[in-house]
């Protein structure tokens, strides 16, 4: 197959050399998932330069068409996972119902004090001790996700010895006779951090779609502060009428 069209004027422009690339993604050339031609391969192919070629690259990934993936190169998009804002699920529960693929690993844990926003939302005295984890969510073998959850002290004793390769820790509260639902969720577009980046496969500083939420018990005792990063192409979430609040945001948050 042919990285890009050799005929033509010479000297192809990035506006040219986009609308191409983004006509050859929609009839199915280059499917979701799969990786383009290096840029000088694609540079060859449509005699032009590099230059041109990544300023191309460039303007689809901020249309969401491409991603670019340290040692992988530029990637197209696969489409979105979708969950309802008002319907919205634990992640392996979501997973299964999607006919999904997904795996999970504890990266880090610790316990510490809780800080002020945590002992806020776990409704407990700052300073409390809390346990802390780090884990990596992955749909059909790509992480997908990080999370970073809080879990309340009266809880601790349920989640600390889980394996690290736990697939549903919602299953181990349910096994301990305590049914955990989601609690008011918070979503908004971050950029990746140093760590993120290093756990999702991603550069730092791309787009990472971020759900900050609660996880309660049936009878509204909260028992996890959580954070969960998305791959930005990974999931969306859809919004009905009466299920989800605008806000505004200001710099101070």
């Amino acid at each position: 197959m042919s990285t890009g069209p050799a005929s033509g004027s010479p000297g192809r422009e990035a506006g040219e050399i986009a609308a191409d690339l983004e006509r050859r993604i929609a009839d199915g050339e280059y499917p979701g998932g799969r990786r383009l031609p290096s840029e000088q391969a694609l540079a060859d192919g449509y005699a032009t330069t590099r230059a041109r070629v990544r300023t191309a690259l460039a303007a689809l990934a901020r249309r969401g068409v491409l991603v670019s993936r340290p040692n992988s190169g530029w990637v197209v998009r696969a489409g979105h996972q979708v969950q309802t804002v008002g319907e919205l699920r634990s992640f392996s529960r979501w997973a299964t119902g999607q006919g999904r693929g997904f795996g999970s690993l504890i990266v880090s844990r610790e316990t510490g004090g809780a800080t002020g926003r945590e002992a806020r939302l776990l409704g407990i005295g700052q300073g409390e001790e809390v346990l802390r984890f780090v884990r990596v969510r992955a749909l059909d073998g790509r992480p997908a996700m990080v999370e970073r959850s809080t879990w309340a002290p009266w809880v601790v004793s349920v989640v600390a010895g889980v394996a690290d390769d736990v697939p549903s820790i919602f299953d181990v509260f349910d096994a301990a006779g305590i049914p955990v639902l989601l609690g008011d969720h918070r979503i908004e577009a971050v950029p990746a951090s140093s760590a993120d980046g290093q756990l999702l496969g991603v550069r730092r500083s791309s787009p990472l779609l971020q759900v900050s939420r609660t996880s309660v018990t049936e009878a509204g005792r909260v028992v996890e502060d959580a954070v969960d990063r998305y791959v930005a192409d990974a999931v969306a979430f859809d919004v009905r009428a009466g299920d989800a609040t605008r806000t505004l945001l200001s710099p101070r948050d």
